[in-house]
């Protein structure tokens, strides 16, 4: 019989993949990144790096350096949450790179109480303030993922 944990496991690789396909959608070159926020076993948002609505699909500048204006794939799903009638509080973020400082306080102030990512940032700060804030952070890697 599965445990709770071999239970969980299973449908935060599941989650993961999902976000990893949607990371597909970004137009970005050097990285794409996907989210997926679920809550109550359902999917309440998404998103994936990209572009504010309305401008040119180009994240990158001419020396291959991201736009300032670029909104990252945790951002977008948290504002997509926000204009529709559903509340990430309590929820979990499955993204495809563990967030910025910036990322993290929004994901902080939307009350997703549970994040699960698979590449780590090269910045840890996000991460150690969110886990300073309670919120329960697990990293499944890649290879994880697909075994």
């Amino acid at each position: 019989m599965e445990t709770n944990f071999e239970k969980q496991l299973r449908y935060d690789k599941a989650y993961l993949k999902m976000a990893f396909e949607w990371a597909n959608l970004s137009y970005c070159e050097r990285k794409k990144v996907g989210a997926i926020i679920v809550k109550n076993r359902m999917i309440i948002s998404d998103g994936y790096n990209g572009t504010p609505s309305g401008f040119e699909n180009k994240c990158e500048d001419e020396e291959g350096n991201t736009k300032w204006h670029v909104l990252h794939a945790e951002a977008n799903a948290i504002l997509k949450c926000a204009t529709s009638t559903q509340s990430a509080e309590g929820a979990t973020l499955y993204i495809t790179l563990s967030p910025c400082t910036d990322c993290s306080k929004l994901i902080l102030q939307a009350g997703i109480k549970r994040i699960v990512y698979i590449q780590q940032y090269k910045d840890l700060s996000g991460l150690e303030f969110l886990e300073k804030s309670g919120i329960t952070i697990r990293q499944i890697t890649e290879e994880e993922l697909y075994s």
